[in-house]
């Protein structure tokens, strides 16, 4: 008995055969099952199954406008950070201006960002007209946005970020609801961050996702007055300040102008969840309509408003008739399935078994030895074959952006997921010294390769020494060592690197002056310090970097060459840190405590000597 066990265990399964009769035995069951359940059944619960539909609808609607509202709870969240931990001040209106221009770009449906003190003066982002262009600079909102002055009242009498009611804005002539966060440092209010989404730009959420059929709108919370709606655009002009937003009844809808007339119907007829209020009635047509609305929503981060949608009524009302077709095409499908079975198995087997060895590669991440999937008459297994020769041309292309040596040290940890951990890091800014000079007179691929060569050469001793490299930023580099892998001395190899590079530059300048070229010079700040390190970002995008003050001094490092050594064609700054961590081979020239910009207190500084 065991010798029979072993045999079995050790004769595989052919794909072919396997797949033709598990398929065959899943579609007979499958089918059947179905088959008796519909037949079993009554028009009671296709209406509830139509219902789960409707239900999920509403769940899509509402991660529709949940996704637009968490992008502004958590800009304003993050800006309040900031500003919290001084990278942010009302001194520097063209640094707060900078800033906010980042954080109103990417977000369509925000109509204005504003940054104020106490007094009501900053500074004011607008994303301005149709045309897309952003426009910002100063603002005293009492001379300049005097409507919103009440908000910053209210704002002064509390902490927590909130919605404002509708409020309609003269200068603008339309309505806003107005996000604001309060800034306090410590127990003293000092100004306040406001973010301001317009009628227009929430009615083009309802825009994008409602259909002929469906129609998805925003209502005031225990009101009828509409917040949103794919036809309120028509109305815009109605508004003003005793009317911030409109009834529902002077909407161009006009099934939906008639709610207060429409019939309400029981929930458990059509299994609505509890929360919800469905609505029967008949459009212009005389075709007979639902509609459902929240009570309240709190996945929409306070927004005082509640989603609603209205469609036609046989997605809920399916006749039975329907039902009785849908029984003889699955009895047709079935045998169909069946005779198709083995059919779909043989071409099945195919790319699948040499998906399998391909995939492996892809594992290892070993791309190059990856060969193209071949195609296939059957459009899911060429949809496979497509998709993944895609997958692997985009992770190639994905290979030039994300360093792989850092994905294969994460992967081989098991930590693919890294969640944020102080360590002991040293970090390496690079800049070019005058590169508006050195790229004088270039075209745009000229200046192109230029940058592409020169960070080339320095990324190359980056990766020789184990380094991370972080990020590019025009012609700069940022690079760390000590994560992912822990390093008991991480300043003896970014001093390495640094060293490394001056020579590789140097070397390269040698043939720049040879090509008549001028040669190229380098500033490069060094320092070592508690950071935390790990996945940082949104949800949807992540980067694994490095965030702390020892960033910050490492740049001031850099950008101190300037002001130590400007003729330099690569000059070396490190902090004492670093420099305790060196060998006594690594040569260093003392320069002393030097105060840098964001330090209240100086940085002893030494000069690395390339040999």
């Amino acid at each position: 008995m065991y010798r029979e066990i072993t045999v079995l265990l050790r004769n595989k399964l052919f794909i072919t055969p396997t797949l033709a009769t598990v398929i065959g035995t899943f579609v007979v069951i499958t089918a059947a099952a179905i088959l008796i359940i519909q037949a079993m059944t009554s028009e009671r619960v296709i209406r509830q199954l139509g219902g789960s539909l409707v239900d999920l609808g509403m769940d899509t609607s509402e991660a529709a406008f949940a996704e637009q509202l968490h992008a502004v709870t958590e800009t304003a969240n993050y800006t309040r950070a900031s500003w919290e931990s001084s990278e942010l001040s009302f001194d520097d209106p063209d640094h707060l201006v900078g800033y906010i221009y980042g954080a109103l770009a990417p977000q369509d449906r925000v109509s204005f960002m504003v940054m104020v003190n106490s007094e009501g003066k900053g500074v004011d982002v607008d994303r301005g007209d149709a045309d897309g262009d952003i426009l910002g600079g100063d603002v005293d909102l009492a001379a300049d946005i005097p409507s919103l002055t009440p908000i910053l009242e209210q704002a002064a009498g509390r902490r927590d970020p909130f919605w404002s009611e509708p409020l309609y804005m003269p200068t603008r002539k339309h309505t806003y609801f107005i996000y604001t966060h309060p800034l306090y440092s410590e127990d003293t209010y000092r100004g306040s961050f406001l973010i301001g989404m317009s009628l227009e730009r929430i009615s083009d959420i309802t825009w994008s996702i409602s259909t002929d059929d469906i129609t998805v709108f925003l209502m005031k919370e225990k009101s009828e007055e509409v917040v949103a709606h794919p036809m309120l655009e028509d109305h815009f002009e109605e508004l003003n300040a005793e009317a911030p937003l409109l009834h529902v009844s002077q909407i161009s809808d006009f099934f939906l102008s008639d709610f207060s007339s429409l019939q309400i119907v029981d929930n458990e007829d059509y299994n609505i969840p509890e929360g919800m209020e469905l609505r029967a009635g008949l459009d212009n047509d005389g075709s007979k309509r639902f509609i459902i609305i929240e009570h309240e929503n709190d996945n929409l981060k306070g927004l005082p408003a509640r989603i609603g949608i209205h469609f036609p009524a046989e997605f809920l009302d399916q006749p039975l008739q329907q039902l009785l077709i849908a029984i003889v095409v699955g009895l047709v499908l079935l045998v169909v399935s069946l005779l198709g079975a083995i059919m779909l198995a043989r071409r099945i087997a195919k790319p699948i078994r040499r998906a399998a060895a391909a995939a492996t590669d892809v594992a290892d991440l070993n791309l190059e030895s990856v060969e193209p999937l071949p195609s296939s008459i059957i459009r899911e297994l060429d949809d496979l074959s497509s998709g993944f020769n895609s997958m692997v041309g985009g992770l190639k292309a994905f290979n030039r952006y994300v360093p792989r040596t850092l994905v294969q040290k994460l992967l081989s940890e098991g930590r693919a997921d890294v969640l944020p951990e102080e360590r002991e890091v040293a970090v390496l800014f690079t800049d070019i010294a005058g590169f508006t000079s050195v790229s004088e007179g270039m075209s745009a691929s000229e200046t192109a390769a230029f940058v592409n060569h020169h960070l080339s050469l320095l990324g190359a001793e980056i990766t020789k020494l184990d380094g991370t490299i972080d990020k590019y930023v025009g012609d700069s580099v940022m690079a760390f060592w000590g994560a992912p892998d822990h390093l008991d001395n991480p300043a003896q190899p970014a001093a390495r690197a640094a060293l490394a590079m001056a020579a590789a530059i140097r070397a390269d300048n040698v043939e720049r002056t040879k090509r008549n070229e001028p040669p190229v010079r380098v500033r490069i700040g060094l320092h070592m310090g508690p950071l935390i390190v790990g996945d940082i970002g949104a949800p949807a995008r992540v980067n694994y970097t490095v965030i702390g003050d020892t960033v910050n001094a490492a740049a001031r490092l850099e950008n101190l060459g300037k002001e130590i050594d400007p003729d330099a064609d690569v000059i070396i700054l490190a902090s004492g840190e670093i420099a305790r961590g060196l060998d006594a081979k690594i040569r260093q020239q003392p320069i002393g405590p030097q105060m840098v910009k964001g330090k209240s207190e100086p940085i002893d500084v030494v000069r690395l000597l390339p040999d």
